[in-house]
């Protein structure tokens, strides 16, 4: 599995953080199922049949306030559909198009899966490269076909593919993720913290 996070964070409430697991993108079929976007790399865990999930949507939809119980999911041609219990027709669940679904989490629990995380549990950690700080985590994007690494850096945010051979390492006890990055990604960086070393040290030299 690719490394990467596995949800989205949300708004930390004590201990507990609130997780985007998933966006329902359109209506399917008559019967009130929805095309769904995942935002998590456990979708039979956390879509599984009776899980209730929290809604973000505007304060002014009917569904604010509101929680759904997922009925069923299924993968059609590979992509997933979400039936919820108590959407029996497709003019119902055109008013959850774009609700975004939410879980709450221990904030200090990793996920089950091996080499996966939460977002909030990256946000801000060291991002070093040859052993040489370049920035630190900003976000993490999820794009449909991989997720991204958004790395802050004195030159503005750098983007970088969130997958092993980039990413080899991510050690959270230390604060440290380890890229590895193509050819002109982060040299300019490095090169410019090298000078700024070499300037401050001929500047504190003094000849007697």
């Amino acid at each position: 599995m690719a490394k990467k996070s596995a949800l989205t964070w949300w708004t930390p409430i004590s201990n507990k953080t609130t997780l985007r697991v998933g966006r329902l993108v359109k209506a399917h079929g008559l019967k009130g199922a929805f095309k769904l976007e995942l935002y998590t790399d456990s979708p039979d865990v956390r879509f599984a049949p009776g899980a209730v999930l929290d809604l973000q949507v505007p304060d002014s939809s009917p569904w604010f306030g509101k929680t759904v119980t997922v009925k069923e999911l299924r993968y059609y041609n590979q992509a997933p559909v979400l039936f919820l219990e108590d959407v029996e027709d497709r003019n119902l669940a055109e008013t959850l198009i774009k609700a975004i679904l939410l879980v709450n989490a221990d904030t200090e629990v990793l996920p089950e899966e091996p080499d996966a995380w939460y977002d909030h549990q990256l946000v801000g950690v060291s991002v070093e490269r040859d052993g040489l700080k370049v920035g630190k985590v900003a976000r993490v994007e999820h794009m449909p076909a991989q997720d991204l690494l958004v790395i802050s850096t004195p030159k503005g945010d750098v983007m970088l593919p969130f997958v092993k051979a980039l990413v080899p390492s991510v050690d959270l006890e230390k604060g440290v993720v380890t890229i590895t990055p193509p050819g002109g990604l982060f040299e300019e960086i490095v090169d410019d913290d090298d000078s700024a070393a070499e300037d401050s040290a001929a500047g504190d030299s003094s000849v007697e």
